[in-house]
């Protein structure tokens, strides 16, 4: 039972490591069983936010020295879930849980992977400074 969680720990920082193979995996699987572009679309996007969560969060940690990455990620998450549940509650009157959570994954894939890129940039222009 220790292998398996090692393998599964091993494939999930590499995945982390590399999101956009993670996207494309997602992707073609999706794909290849609904034959259906927009599902496998929404479905890559859902599967890769788990994994930039892990990868920003990991670069910051290694790029600041700070472990706070995560926690910031979650905060903001949170936040933004709050402000979607208040809006939807103003609207419509009723909270749509899964409307939330869909929304809040597209979202942060946005962020997510437009931090992912700065901070690959910042780490890699530190590496070339620093030698």
């Amino acid at each position: 039972m220790n292998g398996f969680f090692t393998l599964l720990q091993t494939v999930y920082t590499f995945l982390a490591l590399v999101p956009f193979v993670a996207f494309f995996a997602a992707w073609g699987i999706t794909y290849w069983f609904t034959r259906n572009k927009r599902k496998a679309t929404h479905a890559a996007i859902d599967v890769t936010t788990l994994f930039l969560i892990g990868s920003v969060s990991v670069i910051t940690r290694e790029l600041f020295g700070t472990s706070f990455g995560l926690w910031a990620v979650v905060l903001l998450f949170l936040i933004a879930g709050g402000l979607l549940g208040n809006l939807q509650n103003r609207i419509k009157g009723k909270i749509n849980l899964l409307k939330i959570v869909r929304t809040l994954s597209r979202l942060g894939f946005v962020v997510l992977s437009a931090c992912y890129l700065v901070l690959i940039c910042i780490g890699i222009g530190k590496n070339m400074l620093t030698g």
